[in-house]
Protein backbone atom coordinates (compact mmCIF):
# COMPACT_ATOMS: atom_id res chain seq x y z
CA UNK A 1 0.00 0.00 0.00
CA UNK A 2 2.67 2.33 0.69
CA UNK A 3 4.22 2.06 -2.34
CA UNK A 4 0.54 3.49 -4.40
CA UNK A 5 0.27 6.57 -1.80
CA UNK A 6 4.08 7.29 -2.39
CA UNK A 7 3.31 7.22 -6.40
CA UNK A 8 -0.27 8.79 -6.15
CA UNK A 9 0.64 13.01 -6.19
CA UNK A 10 2.43 11.53 -9.67
CA UNK A 11 0.12 9.89 -11.43
CA UNK A 12 -2.25 12.14 -10.44
CA UNK A 13 -0.09 14.79 -11.87
CA UNK A 14 0.58 12.85 -14.72
CA UNK A 15 -3.74 12.61 -15.11
CA UNK A 16 -4.58 16.22 -13.95
CA UNK A 17 -4.96 17.68 -17.41
CA UNK A 18 -7.11 14.87 -18.73
CA UNK A 19 -9.14 14.84 -15.66
CA UNK A 20 -9.41 18.71 -15.61
CA UNK A 21 -10.81 18.45 -18.86
CA UNK A 22 -13.17 15.08 -18.18
CA UNK A 23 -14.72 17.32 -15.24
CA UNK A 24 -15.10 20.21 -17.88
CA UNK A 25 -17.02 18.36 -20.09
CA UNK A 26 -19.15 16.40 -17.13
CA UNK A 27 -20.16 20.28 -15.76
CA UNK A 28 -21.55 20.97 -19.65
CA UNK A 29 -23.46 17.98 -19.91
CA UNK A 30 -23.32 15.41 -16.77
CA UNK A 31 -25.24 12.47 -17.53
CA UNK A 32 -28.75 11.78 -15.94
CA UNK A 33 -27.40 8.78 -13.85
CA UNK A 34 -24.48 9.98 -12.54
CA UNK A 35 -25.24 10.03 -9.06
CA UNK A 36 -26.26 6.63 -9.73
CA UNK A 37 -22.75 5.79 -11.55
CA UNK A 38 -21.19 7.65 -8.81
CA UNK A 39 -22.59 5.19 -6.11
CA UNK A 40 -21.87 2.28 -7.45
CA UNK A 41 -18.51 3.07 -8.51
CA UNK A 42 -17.64 4.36 -5.03
CA UNK A 43 -19.60 0.62 -3.70
CA UNK A 44 -17.12 -1.42 -5.93
CA UNK A 45 -14.27 0.70 -5.21
CA UNK A 46 -14.63 0.16 -1.60
CA UNK A 47 -15.45 -3.37 -1.41
CA UNK A 48 -11.60 -3.59 -2.27
CA UNK A 49 -10.21 -0.79 -0.73
CA UNK A 50 -9.63 -0.89 3.10
CA UNK A 51 -9.24 2.82 4.11
CA UNK A 52 -6.97 1.41 7.48
CA UNK A 53 -4.23 0.34 5.84
CA UNK A 54 -4.05 3.70 4.07
CA UNK A 55 -5.45 6.80 6.25
CA UNK A 56 -2.82 8.95 4.07
CA UNK A 57 -6.21 11.40 4.24
CA UNK A 58 -5.83 11.72 7.98
CA UNK A 59 -1.68 11.91 8.13
CA UNK A 60 -1.43 14.00 4.98
CA UNK A 61 -4.60 16.94 5.11
CA UNK A 62 -7.16 18.29 8.14
CA UNK A 63 -10.68 18.39 7.63
CA UNK A 64 -12.80 21.47 8.23
CA UNK A 65 -14.20 21.50 11.32
CA UNK A 66 -18.16 23.00 11.56
CA UNK A 67 -19.57 24.78 14.67
CA UNK A 68 -21.66 21.14 14.65
CA UNK A 69 -18.57 19.28 14.54
CA UNK A 70 -17.07 20.92 17.19
CA UNK A 71 -19.66 21.03 19.27
CA UNK A 72 -19.96 16.96 19.14
CA UNK A 73 -16.39 16.44 19.27
CA UNK A 74 -15.81 18.81 22.13
CA UNK A 75 -18.90 16.86 24.23
CA UNK A 76 -17.44 13.79 23.72
CA UNK A 77 -14.63 15.04 25.55
CA UNK A 78 -16.61 16.26 28.43
CA UNK A 79 -15.36 20.05 28.15
CA UNK A 80 -16.48 23.13 26.43
CA UNK A 81 -15.70 24.08 22.71
CA UNK A 82 -13.37 26.84 22.76
CA UNK A 83 -11.34 24.59 24.80
CA UNK A 84 -11.56 22.31 21.65
CA UNK A 85 -11.10 24.59 19.61
CA UNK A 86 -7.71 26.39 21.40
CA UNK A 87 -5.99 22.54 22.14
CA UNK A 88 -6.70 21.15 18.76
CA UNK A 89 -7.87 23.64 16.05
CA UNK A 90 -6.86 27.30 14.12
CA UNK A 91 -8.59 29.54 12.45
CA UNK A 92 -7.13 28.88 8.30
CA UNK A 93 -7.04 31.36 5.90
CA UNK A 94 -10.90 31.26 4.62
CA UNK A 95 -11.44 31.76 8.01
CA UNK A 96 -12.16 28.03 8.69
CA UNK A 97 -11.78 25.65 11.84
CA UNK A 98 -8.94 23.18 10.59
CA UNK A 99 -6.07 21.29 12.70
CA UNK A 100 -3.73 23.37 14.23
CA UNK A 101 -1.09 20.47 12.27
CA UNK A 102 -1.22 17.33 10.47
CA UNK A 103 -0.97 14.38 10.84
CA UNK A 104 -4.04 14.49 12.37
CA UNK A 105 -4.18 14.20 16.31
CA UNK A 106 -6.56 11.81 16.58
CA UNK A 107 -5.20 9.26 14.40
CA UNK A 108 -3.24 5.92 15.91
CA UNK A 109 -0.02 4.30 15.14
CA UNK A 110 -2.73 1.61 13.75
CA UNK A 111 -4.41 3.96 11.05
CA UNK A 112 -7.98 3.91 13.74
CA UNK A 113 -9.54 7.16 14.55
CA UNK A 114 -9.84 7.58 18.26
CA UNK A 115 -12.91 9.98 17.19
CA UNK A 116 -14.15 8.01 14.94
CA UNK A 117 -18.15 7.63 16.34
CA UNK A 118 -17.64 11.56 16.42
CA UNK A 119 -15.51 12.23 13.38
CA UNK A 120 -16.18 15.55 11.87
CA UNK A 121 -18.72 15.50 8.94
CA UNK A 122 -15.75 16.07 6.23
CA UNK A 123 -13.65 13.19 7.48
CA UNK A 124 -17.32 11.06 7.44
CA UNK A 125 -17.48 12.00 3.07
CA UNK A 126 -14.20 11.75 2.52
CA UNK A 127 -13.28 11.76 -0.17
CA UNK A 128 -16.58 12.55 -1.34
CA UNK A 129 -17.03 10.09 -4.48
CA UNK A 130 -20.52 9.45 -3.72
CA UNK A 131 -22.18 12.75 -3.39
CA UNK A 132 -24.63 13.66 -5.15
CA UNK A 133 -24.04 16.37 -8.58
CA UNK A 134 -20.96 14.66 -8.18
CA UNK A 135 -19.39 17.32 -11.31
CA UNK A 136 -19.75 20.69 -9.02
CA UNK A 137 -17.51 19.28 -6.71
CA UNK A 138 -14.51 18.44 -9.28
CA UNK A 139 -12.25 21.26 -8.38
CA UNK A 140 -11.50 18.81 -4.53
CA UNK A 141 -12.09 15.42 -6.58
CA UNK A 142 -8.78 16.45 -8.45
CA UNK A 143 -7.01 17.13 -5.08
CA UNK A 144 -8.32 14.17 -3.62
CA UNK A 145 -7.18 11.94 -6.40
CA UNK A 146 -4.12 12.68 -5.46
CA UNK A 147 -4.27 11.49 -1.64
CA UNK A 148 -6.89 8.69 -1.80
CA UNK A 149 -5.86 5.92 -4.00
CA UNK A 150 -9.65 4.78 -3.75
CA UNK A 151 -10.39 8.73 -5.16
CA UNK A 152 -7.61 7.89 -7.87
CA UNK A 153 -9.58 4.63 -9.11
CA UNK A 154 -12.75 5.95 -8.90
CA UNK A 155 -12.35 8.75 -11.10
CA UNK A 156 -9.99 6.14 -13.54
CA UNK A 157 -13.09 3.75 -13.64
CA UNK A 158 -15.49 6.99 -13.96
CA UNK A 159 -13.81 7.74 -17.29
CA UNK A 160 -14.12 4.75 -18.88
CA UNK A 161 -17.90 4.73 -18.03
CA UNK A 162 -18.35 8.17 -19.20
CA UNK A 163 -17.52 9.03 -22.24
Amino acid sequence: MQDIIDNLPKQAKDKHNENKKFFQNLKKKAPKNLDYIMQELNENEFEKTDCLECANCCKTTGPLFTDKDVARISKSFRIKPQQFIEQYLRVDEENDYVLQSVPCSFLGADNYCSIYEVRPKACREFPHTDRKKFQQISNLTLKNVAICPAAFNIVEEMKKRIK
